[in-house]
């Protein structure tokens, strides 16, 4: 073909030979339970059969965190009650008297600033009344 335009055909190298990497499929420890068996409610002891009396504490609660090998314990039922009615007793304490304790502030900082200002003006009238008497008793002085 006349006009084309030929290029030159570009040698490349070969390409390296890298190995195959092969990854397994991730497994995961899949957390489980015990299924709870809960007794029914009307459910009573055989006829001559005696209640087996044990004076064994039972073990408290305890979280534990999988990954770590720590056990939490946690605290009973009649801590957590006492924590939560102490809790909201604070906050509504605090929520229904902070309206009241502003107003008081306020006014007994007037009150204050009232006095502060009184005792200010007093201070500065003692001492123009002694700058005065002073200024009295030299000019009675030298008029002598």
């Amino acid at each position: 073909m006349p006009g084309s335009i030929k290029l030159p055909i570009p040698i490349l190298p070969t390409p390296l030979e890298l190995p195959r990497i092969n990854l397994e499929v991730p497994s995961a420890h899949i957390p489980g339970y015990k299924p709870m068996v809960i007794p029914p409610s009307d459910l009573e002891r055989p006829e001559g059969v005696k209640a087996v009396e044990t004076t064994e504490q039972p073990e408290p609660p305890k979280l534990e965190i999988p990954g770590i090998d720590i056990q939490l314990p946690l605290p009973t039922a009649e801590v957590v009650t006492t924590a939560t009615y102490a809790a909201v007793a604070a906050v509504a304490t605090t929520t229904l008297a902070t309206p009241f304790f502003e107003q008081i502030k306020k006014k007994l900082q007037k009150f204050l600033q009232g006095k502060i200002d009184k005792w200010k003006e007093n201070r500065k009238k003692k001492k123009t009344s002694l700058t005065e008497s002073k200024e009295n008793e030299e000019s009675l002085k030298k008029s002598k």
